[in-house]
């Protein structure tokens, strides 16, 4: 895929992917531990994949790391959430975050769920 042809949250997920590059090439004993710590989070277990997701979307969106809030609602519509229940998962973060937390569930958590799940993608 040529960069023309991404649509914004592929363009936040190919920086991503290539900023996580970077960083394990120049700091290969962190990226490793860090990877495998973050691995074993999201393993399958008492909580679903999904259920996991979406606990990172409200935390990413509350901290406002927008980088998180893609990636991880990419996992939700990976591991099959819905569009309702990840605004949801944005409804209680903007009851923790106030504000602000709403402000970027009703834009980039949004952009990002139609960007994904579009037909033309």
């Amino acid at each position: 895929m040529t960069e023309h042809n991404m649509n914004q949250t592929e363009t936040y997920l190919q920086e991503y992917k290539h900023g996580i590059g970077v960083f394990s090439e120049k700091v290969p004993h962190i990226a490793h531990q860090f990877n495998a710590f973050s691995e074993a989070c999201f393993k399958e277990g008492t909580l679903s994949k999904k259920e996991k997701h979406l606990i990172a979307l409200g935390i990413s969106i509350a901290a406002q790391d927008e980088y998180c809030m893609i990636y991880h609602t990419k996992g939700c519509v990976d591991h099959g959430a819905n569009e309702e229940e990840i605004m949801e998962a944005c409804g209680v973060s903007a009851a923790f975050g106030g504000g602000a937390a709403l402000s970027q569930a009703v834009t980039l958590v949004q952009n990002a769920w139609n960007d994904l799940t579009s037909s033309t993608h």
